[in-house]
């Protein structure tokens, strides 16, 4: 079980460590991130549902996928 999966996460994007006491907040896009992940979804079917809303190429969303989870892992949270 990752870290990920130990998160509070509300619908606003509020995010809520248990283990540290930590609290940050996302965009909603950053929300959908995180929940997919929290699925189990692997990068390449999140950016291929995201290419849906925005105008990128899977490929390029991956890019920017994997940049958030660097962001994750530097908080601790993946």
């Amino acid at each position: 079980m990752n870290r990920i999966s130990k998160l509070a996460v509300n619908s606003e994007g509020f995010i809520f460590d248990p283990t540290t006491g930590d609290s940050y907040t996302v965009n909603p896009t950053g929300l959908f991130i995180i929940n997919s992940l929290r699925e189990g979804k692997e990068i390449e079917q999140i950016a291929e549902e995201l290419s849906k809303e925005f105008e990128e190429t899977p490929e390029e969303i991956s890019s920017d996928i994997s940049d958030f989870i660097i962001h994750l892992n530097t908080y601790n949270l993946y």
